[in-house]
């Protein structure tokens, strides 16, 4: 895609994934309220702003207003933190300040990338050596990718094994979860997931054993959920890659549309 195309498709990434988001699961809620969009989930879940429509003039009155709000849940029904998820071409310019003087801490950024779903399903790509894939369907499988999690990125992830829970009871059609094996054991895993009627479906998760990386399975798993991604009639892929994805998704054609970095408040009491 060259250059007019990638804004065009932000722009639409931004009207239909962040100013009208639908919620995540079934626990969560999307609402807009006053300048901004932000989910709220009950139990384990992502709490926090997805857009924002802010100036100079308006932007620390609405970072404090959406403080308040996810504090006064701390206590009853919200988690220990909250997310604002910024954008490089979210406004005003310096909205990064802003969320730092208010609390808030960045965590690595991620870059914001896309590609046409039926490029990346014509990939040749065979397993390598070794190597089968193996499609989630119970608790059992979602127990591998959080094995695989573990070892690629040395943290536990409670929430997303819940979510991923939950979406393969409630709603099945919606993830599509992915583990390599080698033998018996699992390397390497990733998700994808589609949300009714949108035209982007978001690639997750992807992560490597580390002894096991630079033998082409992430290629593979991008592939793989390529391929279902285009059997649904979903246009592009988007995924939020860090900078080792990064280098891999642009070989493979994705396209750049920005920068994001997750801003991280933790609330009194936490």
């Amino acid at each position: 895609m060259d250059h007019d195309e990638l804004l065009k498709v932000r722009d639409h990434y931004d009207a239909l994934m962040r100013r009208d988001a639908v919620p995540d699961a079934a626990n969560a809620r999307v609402e807009r309220v006053g300048r901004v969009v932000r989910q709220t989930v009950t139990g384990l879940g992502w709490n926090g702003v997805l857009w924002s429509d802010l100036d100079e003039e308006t932007a620390d009155a609405e970072i404090a207003a959406q403080v308040a709000y996810f504090g006064a849940r701390r206590g009853e029904e919200g988690g220990a933190e909250f997310e604002w998820k910024l954008y490089s071409h979210d406004r005003p310019a310096d909205l990064g300040d802003r969320l730092r003087a208010a609390g808030f801490e960045p965590e690595p950024p991620e870059t914001l990338m896309v590609a046409r779903t039926s490029d990346l399903a014509a990939l040749p790509v065979e397993p390598p050596e070794g190597i089968t894939l193996r499609v989630v369907r119970d608790e059992a499988g979602v127990d591998l990718m959080m094995d695989v999690h573990h070892r690629a990125f040395g943290t536990e992830r409670p929430r997303i094994r819940q979510q991923m829970l939950s979406l393969l009871r409630d709603e099945p059609e919606t993830i599509e979860a992915v583990v390599a094996m080698a033998g018996e054991v699992p390397v390497s895993a990733a998700r994808m997931e589609m949300r009714p009627g949108s035209p982007f479906a978001g690639l997750w998760g992807g992560g490597t054993a580390p002894q096991w990386r630079g033998r082409g399975i992430y290629r593979l798993l991008v592939a793989h959920r390529a391929r279902v991604a285009a059997e649904r009639g979903i246009p592009y892929l988007q995924v939020d890659a860090s900078d080792d994805s990064r280098p891999i998704l642009e070989r493979l054609g994705f396209g750049v549309l920005g920068v994001t970095i997750p801003y991280v408040r933790q609330l009194p009491g936490a």
